[in-house]
């Protein structure tokens, strides 16, 4: 058989270097690759993945139109930073900020002139919670030296229900605040307005509500949290901002729910974070934080840079960053519009709900429901359920088995203080369509079927939340 060349086009695709040498895997290679033998054995390696689109832990968009694939895959190059050689998507973040401000009712620095909303796009809702943060704690210095007292002598707080997203706890931690976390407990997964007015004081930065909570979807009561606050500030003089992580609900409440009054409808509104890359529908890296006006963002947080061309003014954590995540969002505002959002959401809802309604129904071994749902996606569209008392098997020996038939269904603790209470949770994004949520129906069914011949932890160890 003839010699053939190692980079030769005749060669069969899996006797090559890949196949009859390992490739080094923490350090770099000796040899250069040929480009087609690498993408292949990345790609063969990534097989290893479970699917996304199965991935019913992550709140995260796991599908696009085609046509917003392309235009993402146009603009990667372009740095998001560079707002003076990329004028126009520069152009394109504001208006993405412009239309967010506006969803959430922010006010304007000029009736007339929509374009002054104050927010800008972040690499998802951690790196926006940071900057509400810091706005809060800026802002609460200021309170202090306005009533005479030493804010170096004092330590800030901020006060959240143990439900909060980790990243919080990363702020508190990061810029030195201490983090006031309110309890939960079983049959109550949100914070009350009773909790907060007892917890704060005026040394409290800010109180983070949650639209749309990790653990279960639901809504934190925004506005009788800010009323109580009122009734705090009227009674003890203490005046305490708040800020709505909207991260999974600020795309789908204003949509599904438009009577609810959470947003800066709200005096007590400071801020608001958002995750474009939930239910914004965009692919992950996207996500923005607005203020109610300018006198919300401290000036002294606005650093200008002027290196890259023109006086650049400036507030992130970080500085280079793709900008066609900012197109793909805009490519779903224009595409979807709040028609389109609204169709989406109610998709998605119904689906939720009839998944939710045969988990109530669903029957165990003695023919008597199995599941008890705590959340049923009419909030957002997410499915909180957990097994009913006396059942032998847990949820993490039914997410381990689901694995089996492709489906990542989370089972975690809830937060304190109801860690006692193990519950699994099923996202639905699109992408996941009503047939799927049957087939997920079915093959739960089979799994419940094995459990109830074997019994308890034959499958698995508890397993992490996943967020």
């Amino acid at each position: 058989m003839p010699n053939v060349s190692r980079h030769s086009s005749l060669a069969p695709a899996y006797t090559g270097r890949m196949s009859t040498a390992p490739v080094p895997a923490l350090r770099l290679p000796d040899e250069s690759m040929d480009p087609e033998l690498t993408y292949r054995y990345i790609h063969d390696e990534l097989m290893l993945d479970g699917s996304s689109r199965l991935n019913l832990a992550t709140f995260v968009t796991t599908w696009m139109d085609p046509e917003a694939d392309r235009l993402m895959a146009e603009t990667f190059d372009k740095n998001m930073i560079d707002k003076d050689e990329y004028p126009v998507t520069a152009a394109i973040e504001q208006r993405c900020v412009c239309m967010v401000a506006d969803l959430f009712h922010a006010e304007h620095l000029r009736d007339d002139d929509p374009s002054t909303a104050i927010g800008v796009s972040t690499v998802g809702s951690s790196e926006a919670v940071m900057l509400a943060g810091l706005a809060m704690k800026w802002r609460w210095r200021a309170r202090q030296e306005k009533a005479g007292r030493d804010w170096k002598a004092r330590t800030p707080n901020l006060v959240m229900g143990s439900n909060v997203q980790v990243v919080w706890e990363k702020f508190c931690r990061y810029f030195d605040v201490e983090a006031r976390y309110l309890p939960m407990e079983e049959g109550r997964y949100v914070i009350t307005p009773e909790q907060v007015a007892d917890a704060v004081d005026e040394d409290t930065i800010g109180v983070v509500a949650i639209l749309g909570t990790t653990y279960t979807g639901e809504l934190e009561p925004v506005g009788d949290i800010c009323a109580a606050l009122d009734t705090v500030a009227a009674e003890r003089g203490v005046d305490v901002p708040v800020h709505v992580d909207a991260a999974s609900g600020g795309f789908v409440v204003p949509f599904l729910h438009p009577d609810v009054v959470w947003d800066f409808r709200l005096p007590r509104v400071a801020s608001i974070n958002v995750s474009g890359h939930k239910y914004g529908l965009t692919y992950p890296g996207i996500g923005f934080v607005v203020w109610r006006n300018v006198e919300h963002l401290p000036e002294e947080l606005v650093f200008r840079v002027n290196y890259l061309g023109g006086d650049m003014p400036t507030f992130t954590l970080n500085f280079s960053r793709p900008g066609n995540q900012v197109v793909g969002q805009y490519y779903n505002f224009l595409r979807l519009g709040r028609e389109g959002y609204t169709q989406v959401m109610r998709s998605l809802s119904d689906t939720a709900q009839w998944l939710a309604r045969e988990l109530e129904g669903m029957p165990g071994p003695n023919g008597k429901p199995v599941f008890e749902v705590i959340s049923d996606g009419s909030a957002i569209p997410v499915v909180a359920f957990k097994l009913v008392e006396g059942t032998e098997y847990t949820v993490f020996d039914i997410s381990a088995l689901l694995r089996g038939y492709g489906w990542q269904v989370p089972a975690y603790t809830m937060p304190d203080n109801a860690s006692d209470v193990a519950v699994l949770r099923v996202v639905v994004r699109e992408g996941f369509s009503a047939n799927l949520a049957r087939a997920l129906r079915d093959d739960l069914l089979e799994v419940l079927g094995k459990l109830a011949k074997v019994g308890v932890g034959a499958f698995s160890d508890e397993q992490h939340f996943a967020h």
